[in-house]
């Protein structure tokens, strides 16, 4: 029998495994096993492009990775996700729909033109401002607590279903109607 490795094609992130202790030597590949238990990841300001290998992290409820120069993030394996911390990067495409369990999500300053949390019915707190946002369904997030999606391209935003919301900050938008 022979160990199952996970590829890991950012140095970066493997410098980071590897200073995590989860990794010994910079090689394109970190051993499955050392990874598959974690439940907490951050990899945040490590010059990080991109973050494939993410997926075997399969038993992962944080990840932060923020203030990196990812341009694509993939979670859909990710499925124990509470918290997922991504912001400060240039994100164009972020896939949340499997995180059914995600109680934060910080997507803020990147570069996402829609965000789906139709599923994400556990989410308390959405950080989304600074993006090109141009439409909101929080119809489904009837526990969130906070809601900050200003300075997107956002025209109208329903929050009749958000009953606990107790924050919204929704300012520099093209919000023509808000309804609460």
């Amino acid at each position: 029998a022979f160990a199952q490795n996970t590829l890991i094609p950012d140095q970066n992130f493997e410098q980071k495994l590897i200073s995590l202790g989860l990794d010994t030597v910079i090689d394109g590949k970190v051993p499955t096993s050392n990874i598959s238990s974690i439940t907490s990841l951050d990899v945040s300001s490590s010059s990080i492009k991109d973050l494939t290998g993410i997926q075997d992290f399969v038993n992962l409820q944080t990840l932060k990775c923020a203030y990196n120069q990812l341009t694509a993030l993939d979670v859909r394996q990710n499925t124990k996700l509470t918290l997922l911390s991504c912001y400060a990067n240039q994100i164009k495409n972020l896939d949340v729909r499997q995180n059914k369990l995600l109680q934060t999500l910080e997507c803020y300053t990147n570069q996402l033109s829609s965000l789906d949390v139709t599923q994400n019915t556990a989410l308390t707190d959405l950080y989304c401002f600074e993006n090109q946002l141009t439409s909101l369904n929080t119809s489904k997030n009837t526990k969130l607590n906070r809601l900050y999606c200003s300075d997107n391209l956002i025209g109208s935003l329903n929050l009749t279903n958000n009953p606990l919301l107790f924050f919204l900050n929704c300012t520099n938008n093209k919000i023509k109607n808000l309804d609460i």
